[in-house]
């Protein structure tokens, strides 16, 4: 065989190590906060047709007690009906109680789902 680029190594030839290049590691300290607990409530119910003002009384209770707190205490809320988040100026929270400021109630068997996270 007469291949320029083939080269056999006798066993007498010592064979080169390779170069080996390891990446420079910074020794910096990086400290992370803990994120707070998250405590998440849910209200949900399901329209009657005629209905825009849902009290705790309304949720469904094959899930567990549902709890409308009060918005003071809240962080953050979003109201879905029907699975469509709706705009806050559609809606208005009080402590056990959620009133729909829209002129139309929402169909028999709408479901409704208001969430609420304490931070």
């Amino acid at each position: 065989m007469d291949n320029k680029y083939c080269r056999f190594i006798n066993e007498e030839e010592e064979i080169p190590k390779p170069l080996l290049l390891f990446p420079a590691c910074s020794f910096t300290e990086i400290r992370t906060k803990i994120p707070k607990r998250i405590v998440a409530y849910e209200f949900y119910a399901v329209a009657n047709g005629c209905q825009r003002v849902f009290v705790e009384e309304d949720g469904i209770t094959d899930i567990e007690k549902q709890v409308i707190p009060d918005p003071a205490k809240v962080s953050y809320m979003n109201l879905f009906i029907n699975g469509v988040l709706q705009p806050h100026d559609n809606y208005t929270v009080e402590a056990g109680k959620l009133t729909l400021n829209t002129v139309d109630a929402p169909i028999t068997g709408t479901p409704i789902i208001l969430q609420m996270f304490i931070i």
